[in-house]
Order: C-alpha cells, then sequence, then structure tokens
C-alpha cells in the first residue's frame, strides 16, 4: 500500500491529502507563486481548495505572515480560478 502524503490546511488546521490543497510557495528569488505540482523550490503553504479558506486567507493576511511577503492579488485570483 502506498503512503498518502498529507498536509494541514494554514486556515482550517485540517490534515488533508496533499492532492486536496494548493500550495502557495515563495519561490527563492522572492516571487510568490501558486505550484499546482507541488514541487516547486521554496517555502511553501498549504489552502484547501475552497473559495471561502482562500478569501479567509486573503482577508486574514495569513500567508503574508507565514511566506514573509507581501502577497500579490493575482495569485489569490488564480487560486480562486483552480478552485472553480
Amino acid at each position: 500500500m502506498k503512503k498518502i502524503p498529507m498536509r494541514t490546511c494554514v486556515i482550517t488546521k485540517e490534515k488533508l491529502e496533499k492532492r486536496d490543497l494548493l500550495r502557495i510557495v515563495r519561490t527563492p528569488d522572492g516571487k510568490v507563486i501558486v505550484d499546482e505540482s507541488g514541487k516547486a523550490n521554496g517555502r511553501g503553504a498549504y489552502l484547501k481548495k475552497e473559495a471561502e479558506v482562500i478569501k479567509k486567507a486573503q482577508a486574514n493576511k495569513v500567508l503574508d505572515r507565514i511566506l514573509e511577503v507581501e502577497i500579490p492579488e493575482d495569485v489569490y485570483e488564480e487560486a480562486l480560478n483552480i478552485c472553480k
């Protein structure tokens, strides 16, 4: 039986399978991207793939604190588009 990677959503604190989460990454050069592959280099944070969770992260600026950089609005828009 293959091991299923589990990660924790930074908003809901739920432990979910990695494929059920979105990874937001601050790359080594300081850019912030939505990492659909889950393998990009850099510091990452996971969000549940739900519009409510992404909007809550945007309102609370949780990712700004975790990734230690200001998150551009287009990153949240891209994440919302992926959730649909």
